[in-house]
């Protein structure tokens, strides 16, 4: 597969999936199962949905960050190496994948790893969106490692 080439709004986008916060266990049996998007416009609008229950309460509603959490939308987030003083992320972001398996670990802070996998790949293909970055096909975890997140 090719290697795709983002450019700085795809460190943003992946980054309200990395420091995800707040949010309770959708995959409990009182939450009926939602068939998978079929695309990322289908995982753009469900992103929007997950991130407006599970992270927008520390990111902010557009993504500008929190006193409790950095922003997700803009040009200041998601260094290589973590940011000093990091509780909880230790290693390099170099792709999509990595920051998508940082975040099935760590988050939502309060229930680390209790979103399906489709929710964690919907929130990230919502910020990646609002970050300007369109995909042609789902964001998958094959999609994600051959997506490079550029330095400068």
């Amino acid at each position: 597969m090719r290697m795709q080439h983002l450019d700085a709004a795809m460190l943003l986008g992946a980054l309200a999936l990395a420091t995800a916060c707040g949010g309770t266990d959708t995959k409990s049996p009182e939450t009926p199962a939602q068939p998978s998007p079929a695309s990322f416009s289908e995982q753009v609008t469900r992103g929007t949905e997950v991130y407006t229950a599970h992270c927008s309460s520390c990111h902010g509603k557009g993504g500008e960050g929190t006193a409790q959490a950095p922003p997700v939308v803009g040009p200041k987030a998601l260094p290589l190496d973590p940011p000093s003083g990091a509780k909880v992320r230790k290693s390099q972001f170099v792709t999509v994948a990595d920051v998508a398996t940082f975040v099935v670990q760590n988050m939502p802070a309060d229930a680390p790893g209790s979103l399906s996998e489709d929710d964690y790949f919907a929130v990230l293909a919502f910020d990646l969106h609002a970050n300007g970055i369109e995909l042609d096909k789902k964001l998958d975890g094959a999609v994600a490692a051959s997506l490079t997140i550029p330095r400068d």
